[in-house]
């Protein structure tokens, strides 16, 4: 599904969204990644929760991500209406070096476990 009603409105509050280097990070990690919650968010970005939790919530009121709540942890995910666009604008910033060290640290911490997701993955295959 694509986004049906792109207006000047609509431009503002994306174009608001993307305007911050901190929304730029977490929306590539967002759109590379699929679904993240917020504590692997900080964990990979090195903010606090506070600043987490800010920027998604920014990002939410301009409709470009959605969540959903999975045991104690909430998912973040760029809403399939936006993908294709967010994807295009994302797609000039691929060897940016910031974005490219965030893949890197989401693969580290990945690999060694230390993400909610895969907590959870864990938690779903032992109960």
């Amino acid at each position: 599904m694509r986004l049906k009603h792109f207006n000047l409105s609509v431009g503002t509050q994306i174009f608001k969204a993307f305007s911050d280097e901190s929304r730029v990070r977490i929306m590539h990690l967002l759109y590379k990644k699929e679904e993240m919650c917020v504590s692997d968010l900080e964990m990979i970005l090195e903010f606090t929760q506070t600043k987490t939790s800010r920027h998604l919530i920014g990002l939410k009121h301009a409709g470009l991500i959605s969540s959903k709540k999975i045991d104690q942890w909430a998912f973040y995910s760029v809403k399939e209406e936006v993908k294709e666009m967010v994807g295009l604008m994302l797609s000039y910033l691929d060897r940016d070096s910031i974005l490219l060290n965030d893949l890197e640290s989401y693969e580290i911490l990945y690999s060694s476990k230390e993400l909610a997701v895969c907590r959870l993955h864990y938690r779903r295959w032992n109960t």
